[in-house]
């Protein structure tokens, strides 16, 4: 494993944690909170955003428009299915969920699971820091580069480690002041 496969790798990594911190409800209306969610349409689990158009009129709206209206019914059994933890008001044409204000102990809980998923995506970057480290010493061991450079290659994958696990980290702190602020 090359530093640039490493740096890309992680970068996906941090990208993914970032996706994992928008599914979080934060006391907002937000689309991304429905970005789990499966609908079985004809027999096969398709994501929500497929099958419908997804909106935030408000602050604490979320309209979800499907694309054919004989889907109303499965989006709405699919939302109480998953651990959104709202609930789907259909009027016929259209589901609304209304975001709730988020008490301080679901906060709290919430603050938990965002800790979580950072701490996911920093065991992920270390994962990937410890095989390019392994691909480095075997290249070493084979000769293939010098002490020298295995050396300056382990250096540039500390810090590239460093800077990725900072990424996550400043992500964490903003998804948390979101979460917090009432």
């Amino acid at each position: 494993m090359k530093l640039a496969e490493a740096e890309s790798t992680m970068q996906k990594t941090v990208e993914a944690t970032q996706r994992a911190f928008n599914t979080i409800r934060t006391g907002r209306a937000n689309a991304s909170l429905l970005d789990k969610v499966l609908v079985d349409y004809y027999g096969s689990p398709t994501p929500l955003k497929s099958v419908a158009n997804i909106s935030t009129p408000d602050a604490s709206t979320i309209l979800i428009q499907p694309y054919e209206r004989n889907t109303l019914n499965i989006i709405e059994k699919a939302i109480s299915l998953s651990d959104v933890g709202l609930t789907p008001s259909n009027d016929g044409s259209v589901i609304r969920l209304n975001i709730p204000p988020l008490t301080s102990d679901r906060r709290k809980e919430f603050v938990k699971t965002a800790a979580k998923y950072a701490e996911e995506g920093r065991v992920a970057i270390r994962n990937i820091r410890r095989d390019a480290l392994d691909s480095i010493r075997k290249q070493e061991k084979a000769s293939e580069i010098s002490k020298d450079e295995s050396k300056d290659q382990q250096d540039k994958l500390q810090k590239l480690t460093n800077e990725y696990i900072a990424k996550i980290d400043a992500s964490l702190a903003e998804k948390e002041k979101d979460i917090t602020t009432v």
